[in-house]
């Protein structure tokens, strides 16, 4: 592998960096709501399976006692 001039290294990580396309201030809001809503719709499905589950087993063990 070829080494590369520090210098020429800085340059192309400068003009890399300048073809980054940032999204709006809205895009990074809905972005942020849907993100914190999937995860409260997740918390919610793994409580609610974790709530079944623990009663499932409960009642397993109370019928072999």
């Amino acid at each position: 592998m070829a080494r590369t001039n520090p210098l020429t290294f800085f340059r192309e990580v400068r003009s890399e960096a300048r073809k980054v396309v940032w999204p709006s201030r809205n895009e990074t809001l809905i972005s942020t709501v849907m993100v914190l809503a999937m995860i409260a719709l997740a918390s919610l499905f793994f409580l609610s399976a974790d709530q079944i589950i623990g009663w499932i087993v409960e009642l397993l063990i109370s019928i072999r006692a």
